[in-house]
């Protein structure tokens, strides 16, 4: 296994996890994001450009999820 698939089976393992874990905190829906853009990463070297392209994408929901959670949040205290 070569250092390209070892970063990218740390990449889409990581958005499972924090996937998986986004319910318990708003900053595991950060993680996700970063999780997402670093899947795209690995789509770009890998040269699958429309992987990355999309996951690129879904990062940049996920960071206006968090947003709006912590925003939501923020306005109940």
């Amino acid at each position: 296994m070569d250092t390209l698939t070892l970063f990218g089976l740390f990449a889409v393992s990581a958005m499972l996890v924090t996937y998986t874990l986004e319910k318990r905190s708003p900053w595991f829906v950060l993680a996700f994001a970063i999780s997402c853009w670093l899947g795209s990463a690995y789509g770009f070297l890998q040269g699958a450009w429309p992987f990355g392209l999309i996951e690129a994408i879904w990062g940049g929901v996920a960071v206006a999820r968090w947003w709006q959670l912590r925003r939501s949040r923020h306005s109940r205290v």
